[in-house]
């Protein structure tokens, strides 16, 4: 079950059908979708079936979805996520996505200090890994903030628009 998770900023809420035209913003966008596996989405429709398919993740227990809101809004400026929940090795991977009007504002940050504390505090988990295409500063240097340690580089991993892209590993294990 995905909590809800309140920032200073934001409500962090369970990913919902009604968030795909919010995302739609978010990933038909070139710039936001610069350092993604996908070109940017040309139909909403499109978005509509990757919501489905990460509530139906969410449903079997195999990953946390959430839409992040500004405060007393209902409207989504972005996403993020606990996927490959692994409970038996105690680990998942992260990510996120904001609408390119609100970077730089701190939001990003604000969501994912609030997802890591409930991935370790309150799922338990060990490990926490995110996964990023090589050139991808800005998320890089957040990761880094969250205390994310670099691991490794993975040559070609990712085939976009018709080139193999490096990805970076970055990892963070929860110490009492």
């Amino acid at each position: 079950m995905t909590p809800i998770l309140d920032t200073e900023r934001l409500h962090l809420r369970p990913l919902a059908p009604r968030d795909a035209d919010a995302l739609f913003a978010i990933m038909s966008d070139a710039a936001a979708m610069r350092f993604w596996d996908w070109s940017p989405f040309r139909e909403v429709q499109t978005v509509r079936e990757v919501v489905a398919s990460q509530l139906a993740s969410m449903q079997a227990g195999e990953a946390c979805y959430w839409a992040a809101c500004l405060r007393g809004t209902g409207h989504a400026i972005g996403t993020c996520d606990l996927s490959d929940i692994d409970r038996h090795h105690g680990r998942a991977e992260v990510g996120f996505a904001f609408h390119r009007s609100y970077w730089g504002n701190g939001y990003a940050l604000e969501a994912m200090t609030a997802l890591s504390d409930y991935a370790f505090s309150g799922m338990a988990l060990a490990r926490l890994g995110a996964r990023l295409h090589a050139g991808n500063h800005a998320s890089r240097r957040l990761l880094e903030r969250l205390g994310f340690s670099y691991e490794g580089r993975l040559l070609g991993h990712v085939v976009r628009d018709g080139v193999r892209r490096d990805c970076l590993l970055y990892g963070k294990l929860h110490v009492e």
